[in-house]
């Protein structure tokens, strides 16, 4: 039986997706953010297991919500598409039972045709583009940012709805041609819904150093308003194709 390794349950989500949903954080991440608020999510074999009719059982208690608020349910992680033969299974299913709403938080860095059979069941993309400059985004993650820029083109082009979102971190995203060249590329794509810039801030600061881990952006403040607001400017107008 198909069993995923599971780091925990949100039953009313309302920030990962459109109206009130079952949030599914699974283990495992090959990326390594500076800012990750939740670096125990990283080992892919830790968490609990859990089968695919667990978490249904997990969800349908709830159904009524999702369903009257427009809102269903989102695997996010750590990164999903790590465990895909079982997010695929799930989304299946739940598609099958009760035709409820799915929706994939990822980074983007799995091969989209390694994922092609999930994204067939899946609604909608939380694509978290994390610095359009590579370099840059190699110092913030430990990889390229070249597979997630090719997810983003293949949702384009293959006609699938995303939201982008953006953490935003002082002294890391605040250059000026880094975020209208964000913005630049966002215009490329179709099927772009929504674009968030996600400010940052240090919740997660604790899990570090539970881990026994140095936190890399000790010291660094949550962006003020005004920079938030500027990031906005310089990234620009983000209209659906």
């Amino acid at each position: 039986m198909l069993k995923g390794h599971v780091h925990s349950i949100e039953t009313f989500g309302t920030v990962d997706g459109p109206g009130i949903r079952f949030v599914l954080f699974m283990q495992g991440c090959l990326l390594k953010c500076q800012y990750c608020h939740n670096p125990d999510t990283w080992g892919l074999h830790e968490g609990h297991e859990m089968t695919v009719d667990d978490v249904l059982r997990e969800i349908e208690p709830y159904l009524s919500y999702y369903r009257s608020s427009g809102g269903g349910l989102t695997v996010s992680g750590g990164e999903p598409t790590l465990q895909y033969p079982f997010v695929t299974e799930l989304f299946k299913e739940v598609k099958r039972r009760w035709n409820l709403h799915t929706t994939l938080d990822s980074n983007g860095y799995n091969e989209p045709d390694k994922i092609s059979e999930l994204l067939e069941h899946t609604d909608l993309v939380l694509l978290d583009l994390k610095h359009i400059n590579d370099e840059k985004h190699i110092k913030l993650t430990g990889k390229s940012n070249e597979r997630t820029l090719k997810t983003a083109r293949w949702l384009s082009d293959h006609g699938r709805n995303m939201w982008i979102r953006h953490v935003y971190v002082p002294g890391i995203h605040d250059s000026e041609d880094d975020l209208a060249g964000l913005g630049q590329f966002i215009r490329t794509l179709h099927g772009v819904e929504k674009f968030e810039i996600l400010p940052y801030h240090q919740m997660g600061v604790y899990k570090w150093k539970e881990l026994g881990m140095a936190y890399p952006l000790e010291g660094v403040p949550s962006p003020s308003e005004e920079e938030v607001a500027r990031a906005y400017r310089l990234i620009g107008e983000i209209s659906e194709k």
